[in-house]
């Protein structure tokens, strides 16, 4: 936990966020101790904040809203909720054919894993290129992930502000490929080196939030996030016999909750 000092708590937090080159709503700060004028310069002590980077990437707004905002430049795309239609039922047509464009007219439903992840490549170029950010699309398999690169010159509109717009991206690219694919595939969609730095961050709030329970000894429930972050924090956590880990809620907005271990 990085600790900064400064004669007063505001100048120990500015002291931290220039050193992380963030802001500070985009910071967790905690005053672990308020500095004290002493006297006649005996006792005196600057003040010791800790500060690190938020964890909050406004995800609790709903994932509808990021998609709106895909949409909304985009308006030829349609999304159509998984519960809503069978898959046997989803035609090319439930995804607009100026997004994906299919040679034949055959429905894109039960397509074997390689072939499901190049119509995924097609779909994620096309949305790029309809947000006026054209993209090259590259897919690998890393940690047992399946993971789709986006190398773009404007990085900055794919990704968004905190990472909103690339959630959006995250979001279609599963209800897709969950569409066509005949088994079912997790994928995992990134721009430049987000998704490592935010792997960081999500390191770091594990070890928080783990702390933080085992000091009260009760349960922290953590912001909504996609389901690979939580898979992230929950493995992170699973070398931890203090505490144990559960998801709670309905997508978008299912999130984590780390509790003390049970004992029996």
């Amino acid at each position: 936990m990085p600790i900064y000092e400064g004669q007063t708590v505001a100048e120990a937090v500015n002291k931290g966020l220039s050193a992380l080159s963030i802001t500070k709503e985009e910071a967790v700060v905690e005053v672990i101790e308020e500095a004290k004028k002493g006297f006649l310069g005996m006792g005196k002590k600057n003040a010791r904040v800790s500060v690190e980077p938020s964890v909050a990437e406004e995800i609790s707004e709903a994932v509808t809203e990021t998609v709106a905002e895909v949409t909304e430049t985009a308006p030829e795309l349609e999304l159509v909720e998984e519960e809503v239609i069978p898959a046997e039922e989803v035609q090319v047509e439930t995804v607009s054919t100026d997004f994906v464009k299919v040679a034949s007219a055959q429905p894109l439903v039960d397509l074997e894993d390689e072939e499901a992840l190049k119509e995924l490549a097609l779909y994620l170029t096309n949305i790029t290129n309809e947000l006026n950010a054209p993209a090259l699309v590259k897919m690998k398999r890393e940690d047992g992930l399946i993971l789709f690169q986006l190398d773009t010159q404007k990085q900055g509109i794919l990704i968004g502000k905190h990472g909103k717009m690339l959630n959006a991206l995250q979001y279609l690219a599963q209800v897709f490929i969950h569409r066509v694919a005949k088994n079912k595939l997790s994928v995992v969609v990134n721009v430049g080196d987000y998704r490592q730095k935010r792997q960081a961050i999500l390191e770091r709030l594990a070890d928080r939030t783990a702390e933080k329970v085992k000091r009260t000894g009760r349960p922290v429930f953590l912001e909504p996030m996609p389901a690979f972050e939580r898979k992230q924090i929950h493995f992170s956590l699973s070398k931890d016999p203090a505490v144990q880990t559960h998801s709670e809620g309905d997508e978008p907005y299912r999130y984590l909750v780390v509790e003390p271990a049970k004992r029996y």
